[in-house]
């Protein structure tokens, strides 16, 4: 891919999701296209509302979620992390519990500190249930996205 920094493949985007909040949203990376990344996220007890219909908020947390492995597949890992800098979305469709939702993060533009990011999630339909705009912040810092058995423990509460 031609957007893509060096080595990278959905697996190891899968792996670096566990044991956190991808993981626990049942988030799954699905691919890398030559202009985006694509991924899927249940629509069950962990991402809705208590009416049983997709919580904007996860939405939100999956949108963020492609802008973030997007950027991190785009940037000099060894030297660059990318952190969430604005989201906005626009929540069009709802859909209910027993479903998946799709998400496409296309980059709008990649700058040297800053990217934007276009993310489009779709029911299993293909139509449109959340629009968002994420602009993700290049720092000049080896990435922190590690495998969970990498990271360090943070201390009990």
């Amino acid at each position: 891919m031609g957007w893509v920094q060096g080595e990278m493949t959905v697996e190891e985007l899968n792996l670096k999701s566990q044991g956190c909040l991808n993981e626990n949203l049942g988030i799954e990376i699905t691919e890398l296209t030559e202009t985006s990344i694509k991924g899927r996220m249940p629509v069950d007890g962990r991402t809705t509302q208590p009416a049983g219909m997709l919580h904007g908020g996860a939405s939100v947390a999956f949108a963020e979620t492609l802008a973030s492995w997007g950027a991190h597949c785009a940037i000099d890992r060894s030297a660059q992390h990318a952190v969430g800098l604005e989201i906005n979305a626009n929540h069009v469709r709802p859909v209910s519990s027993g479903k998946w939702v799709y998400g496409e993060g296309t980059p709008l533009t990649r700058g040297r500190t800053t990217h934007v990011w276009d993310i489009r999630i779709t029911d299993e339909n293909g139509r449109p249930v959340c629009i968002s705009r994420c602009t993700m912040a290049v720092i000049a810092v080896a990435s922190q996205y590690v495998r969970a058995d990498q990271r360090s423990t943070p201390p009990s509460a």
